[in-house]
């Protein structure tokens, strides 16, 4: 429900018969104030029992002014100290005192709305009646003009702020209708609660209550924020025609405010005659009369920006992280045990909240992202965050990405107002974060989500150095909660020609993804699963819990990781800061953080309230984390993010990822004290980041660069330390080493890996020396690591291929005898001859093919020998 509403009036066409009903129905209702005492005398006296008063009965009594919404301080930290963010309010509105209110407002409210202000008792009957006549005129009801008092207007205002506070969208707008509806009973029921105010308070509270209440347009509230708002200046001090501008704008809210050029004319209108009942009043002289009905808006029209709020906020794009903020503490318990304590203790205001944001890494990230990620990119909607979490505690350091903040719809966009709406540049989505704080559904991960899937893997036992198949295909099983389940996954990996046997060390910085969903086949999906949520993995935004609630997400729901063959690949859509602070607790030896926003609350009173609480667990054995940071380091020296290391020398890892369209870019890593996440990619569609230039040069090949910079800048102030060097043991695992079967019988090899937990696969026969039907090799190859299990593929030669023997310096007939031994009879002598030296002629100087040479027992081998010294024939040597 927009508060935009609040005061527009609607004039409906009535017919003879009801502005007739209509007008007695007001002088029924002036009789019935009469008869129970609504007069100045004895308003605030009491009333007098009557048959009539039953009429009352049935309604409240009182209403209560209320303490309004006051400001909340939000901190950050700049220098190490804490310092102004941002100032909110629940409403832009800054509550006054009677005294801080100029008297050309005040005048202007009294004399424009309510004349004899401070002679009723709440209820004007003067003004009922002319409204009862404008009704009988034609008029709806009441729309005269002058039949609800300041007294009546602020029940009004009351009751429309009392709809905005209630929780849910449905109540609010069914409260809001109630309290602004045109009928006897609203009317009747503001009159006896105005009643009640005028006995209950004195008038100068009524009069300020009303001025800080009001809705002044363009989200503006109170008349301060109006006049800070449209004149850049404080309430205190304002000109006549200022201030009937202002009180102008209240009837029409929507439609006289001094926003736009385009409804100054309509304020004018208004306010041209609230200034002659001022002047009428003598509240004003001539002279300023004069003065005020000839000046025009563009005069005194200052258009400020609100100086509260996140948009506000101080420093360089700190506003989403504000806003993140105040959506977190107003989950906090030390505002209220219920949501309904909390939302309305945060409306009454008064705190200080100290953040964990510091401005000066976050503003140095900013002019990073909008370096990298512009948002005046025109050929797509590109986006761009980065993340920086502290490790040891889950402390978010820095929030920033590259569109503004805006709150308002973007134009273009179903619903949206082309005369205020928010450019291409601007959003109100975080992108950082979860839908629940403002966020959408997050994006695609890619590979980033692979170290899961090592630590899994880790954790079961397998090491670093195990072979795994990266060779593109089509697999067809896995293991899910235990259960096999069988899928046909084709698997493509990033770039064409990569594949083959690789350790899983070499899977990982390359990001082989053959390999890793290899490796997923040997775990189970939901153990996966399972590693990442204890890290805090988990989707940004909620989905339904089976197809049965699919079309009704109001039902059942969960933020839980979607577990199928293509998630081990990064396919669920997370958000940034989720992954920082994932590989925050990876860094932090596997003890996971929450995200912390707040550092401190402190009341009204001055009363500290403490912050979200640490919350961190163990969530991964320490060496295993060790093993796999040993691993992800590598991705930055020689990976797929090379040159990626800091220049300041800092221990560091970090995982790339890559869609399948290249429509989303990662790039999270960690020191032993942040973690960075660094996102480029599609806010919508799926344009390549390969396929387009930015000022970067490739925007897929500058998410390095970018990730490096920023990790730079909070290396600055959060120095690391050395990762733990892990074991060869865990480096290992309970891997098996592939025997050696060569020369052995297929019966023999296959015993010999049986013994050693591994799988016999025949491989079949191959052109190959030595004895025919033995092994010649095997696949891996001897002395490769695999896992228990594994397959191992054994070929078996058929003995049609030899090695060239070493016949070098040996007699002719000597070497052709070896030859013959070795399988080669096909023996012959070169014509020519090596130069001798007199005692070598006759024996072999070369052969060819060459000693060593595995080639098939018909080749022909030619023989040269050594002659004279002269290099001819000697005598003798065949």
């Amino acid at each position: 429900m927009s508060a935009q509403k609040t005061s527009a009036r609607r004039t409906k066409p009535v017919s003879a018969v009801g502005a007739f009903i209509g007008f007695v129905g007001f002088s029924a209702l002036a009789g019935l104030l009469v008869t129970i005492g609504v007069t100045p005398a004895i308003a605030v006296a009491g009333v007098t029992t009557t048959s009539t008063i039953g009429v009352f009965e049935s309604l409240p009594e009182y209403i209560e002014l209320g303490d309004l919404p006051q400001r909340n301080e939000v901190l950050a930290y700049q220098g190490g100290k804490p310092v102004h963010l941002a100032t909110v309010y629940d409403q832009n509105r800054q509550e006054l005192k009677y005294d801080q209110i100029s008297d050309n407002l005040k005048n202007a409210a009294i004399d424009g709305e309510d004349k004899r202000f401070w002679d009723h008792g709440g209820v004007d009957m003067t003004s009922l009646v002319r409204a009862g006549v404008g009704t009988v005129a034609g008029g709806g009801l009441g729309d005269s003009g002058g039949g609800s008092t300041l007294t009546m207007q602020l029940v009004r205002n009351i009751k429309m702020q009392q709809a905005l506070e209630l929780p849910t969208p449905e109540e609010r707008l069914k409260a809001y209708n109630e309290a602004t509806k045109v009928s006897v009973s609203r009317k009747l029921e503001e009159m006896k609660l105005a009643i009640g105010l005028a006995k209950k308070y004195p008038k100068k509270d009524i009069l300020t209550g009303y001025l800080n209440i009001a809705f002044f347009g363009d989200q503006t509230y109170g008349v301060q924020a109006a006049a800070q708002h449209y004149y850049g200046k404080n309430a205190t001090d304002l000109t006549p025609a200022e201030g009937a501008s202002i009180l102008a704008i209240v009837q029409s809210p929507n439609t006289r405010n001094l926003s736009d050029p385009k409804f100054y004319d309509a304020n004018v209108a208004r306010r041209d005659v609230i200034l002659k009942s001022m002047y009428a009043q003598k509240h004003i002289d001539k002279k300023q009369f004069d003065e005020a009905i000839a000046s025009k808006p563009a005069d005194y029209v200052h258009l400020t920006d609100p100086t509260q709020g996140c948009k506000a906020a101080a420093g360089n794009g700190s506003q989403f992280f504000c806003d993140y903020a105040v959506q977190i503490v107003k989950e906090m318990s030390q505002l209220g045990a219920t949501q309904k304590q909390r939302d309305a203790a945060w409306r009454n205001g008064g705190y200080t909240i100290q953040t964990t944001l510091n401005l000066d890494l976050n503003n140095a990230q900013k002019d990073l992202i909008n370096q990298y990620a512009p948002n005046t990119e025109a050929r797509f909607k590109l986006g761009g965050v980065l993340n920086s979490v502290e490790a040891d505690t889950g402390r978010v350091l820095t929030m920033v990405q590259n569109k503004n903040y805006n709150q308002l719809a973007a134009c273009g966009s179903e619903g949206a107002d082309p005369n205020a709406c928010a450019p291409a540049t601007d959003t109100g989505l975080n992108l950082s974060v979860d839908k629940q704080y403002g966020g959408g559904e997050g994006f695609q991960t890619g590979s980033t989500f692979k170290p899961f899937t090592l630590l899994n893997w880790l954790q079961n036992g397998h090491g670093l150095q195990e072979i795994v198949n990266g060779t593109p295909r089509t697999f067809s099983s896995f293991t899910q909660c235990k259960t096999p389940i069988s899928a046909a996954y084709p698997v493509r990996n990033d770039a064409p020609g990569e594949g083959g046997n690789m350790t899983v060390e070499n899977a990982t910085y390359r990001s082989i993804n053959n390999s890793y969903v290899q490796m997923a086949q040997k775990l189970d999906f939901c153990d996966i699963r399972d590693t990442a949520e204890s890290l805090g993995v988990h989707l940004a935004q909620p989905r339904a819990t089976s197809t049965e609630y699919a079309d009704d997400m109001s039902k059942k729901t969960t933020t839980d990781v979607r577990t199928n063959p293509s998630f081990v690949l990064g396919t669920n859509y997370i958000a940034p800061l989720t992954m920082a602070a994932a590989y925050a607790g990876i860094a932090n030896k596997g003890t996971f953080c929450r995200p912390i926003a707040i550092d401190n609350i402190t009341n009204a009173d001055g009363k500290s309230l403490g912050g979200q609480p640490k919350e961190c667990t163990q969530a991964v054995d320490p060496e295993v984390t060790a093993t796999a940071i040993y691993a992800l380091k590598k991705v930055l020296t020689i990976g797929t993010a090379v040159n990626g290391r800091t220049p300041d020398g800092m221990d560091e890892f970090a995982k790339t990822g890559t869609t399948d369209d290249a429509d989303q870019l990662w790039l999270v890593g960690a020191t032993t004290k942040v973690a960075t996440a660094a996102w480029l990619g599609n806010i919508e569609g799926k344009q390549s980041l390969r396929a387009v230039y930015g000022p970067n040069g490739q925007y897929a090949s500058s998410r390095t660069a970018l990730w490096r910079q920023a990790q730079t800048v909070a290396n600055t102030q959060y120095p690391g330390g050395q990762f733990e060097t892990p074991s060869a043991a865990a480096i290992r695992g309970n891997s098996i080493t592939v025997p050696n079967v060569a020369g052995q019988s297929p019966d023999a090899a296959r015993a010999t890996l049986a013994s050693a937990g591994l799988t016999y696969v025949d491989g079949g026969v191959q052109s190959g020396g030595g004895t025919a039907g033995t092994v010649s090799s095997t696949s891996p190859a001897a002395g490769l690591q695999l896992s228990k299990g594994s397959s191992v593929t054994v070929y078996t030669t058929d003995g049609s291929q030899a090695s060239i023997p070493d016949v070098g310096g040996k007699k002719v007939d000597d070497a052709k005898s070896t030859l013959s031994g070795a399988g080669f009879t096909n023996v012959a002598i070169a014509g020519d001859y090596e130069r001798g030296n007199g005692k070598n002629e006759c024996t072999v100087a070369a052969v060819d093919p060459g000693a060593g040479t595995a080639t098939a027992k018909s080749t022909g081998v030619t023989l040269k020998l050594f002659g004279d010294k002269d290099g001819k024939a000697p005598k003798d040597c065949r």
